[in-house]
């Protein structure tokens, strides 16, 4: 199975708070209070109630280490999650190019034209103001 295969299976599955809290150790205020300061972010169902992703779960018991083992305060902890996520995101766009330049090499990506090397030389002059 694939990591992306993996990680929608994951996200399929989905908890009520109060399984949530439980799998994480936490109580489920906790899990209000992260909602509220952003940390930890689920989707909600359709009345409006929490339901949180395996993905979500494994975050809370990040949160959880974090706070209790090393000492990082809710602020830090964001702001670790937010550098994490573009991080990824960013992984992710670089693996999306890779392929892309890849195909070009390839010649399998017609879209895509191979950049031409040019010694042309180009003068730039300002235009004069008109009074």
């Amino acid at each position: 199975m694939s990591k992306a295969d993996d990680s929608r299976r994951n996200e399929s599955r989905t908890f009520l708070i109060s399984v949530a809290a439980e799998l994480a150790g936490m109580h489920a205020q906790t899990l209000r209070t992260y909602d509220r300061l952003g940390l930890v972010s689920p989707q909600r169902s359709s009345g409006g109630g929490r339901r949180y992703s395996e993905r979500d779960v494994d975050l809370l018991r990040e949160v959880q280490r974090l706070s209790q083992d090393e000492g990082v305060n809710l602020a830090g902890i964001k702001r670790i999650i937010e550098l994490t996520n573009q991080v990824e995101a960013l992984q992710s766009r670089v693996a999306e190019m890779t392929e892309e330049l890849a195909a070009v090499r390839a010649g399998q990506r017609r879209d895509l034209v191979k950049p031409q090397t040019s010694t042309a030389v180009v003068v730039w002059q300002p235009r004069q103001s008109r009074r």
